[in-house]
């Protein structure tokens, strides 16, 4: 059987506004943030797979920084410290496994 998900981004908070697509064993999570957004230093245990579509990011992870444009794809492993700036407005899709069930629009 084939689902299908229009992607409707929300406020998530600050400006950055989201939707998240949950399947039985990913997420993918489409990104639209402001510039000057900050993402604090983090990590999950989840893999992560980060295509960013648009704009400038600035992206710490373990002990090298990156500044990724436009095309760019980036790998990040399970467990690794990650942090961030999107140094222009910026779009990505980013896509986790096993799924992120923490990821989901704040209610109404």
């Amino acid at each position: 059987m084939m689902l299908t998900h229009k992607v409707g981004l929300q406020e998530y908070g600050q400006g950055v506004k989201a939707d998240f697509v949950h399947s039985e064993n990913i997420t993918v999570a489409f990104w639209s943030i402001p510039a000057g957004t900050n993402l604090p230093a983090h990590d999950q245990i989840h893999e992560q797979i980060v295509n960013l579509l648009e704009g400038e990011f600035e992206l710490t992870a373990g002990d090298e920084t990156e500044r990724l444009t436009a095309g760019s794809i980036v790998i990040i492993p399970s467990g690794n410290m990650h942090s961030g700036k999107a140094l222009s407005p910026c779009r990505d899709i980013e896509t986790f496994g096993p799924v992120r069930e923490d990821f989901a629009l704040p209610a109404d």
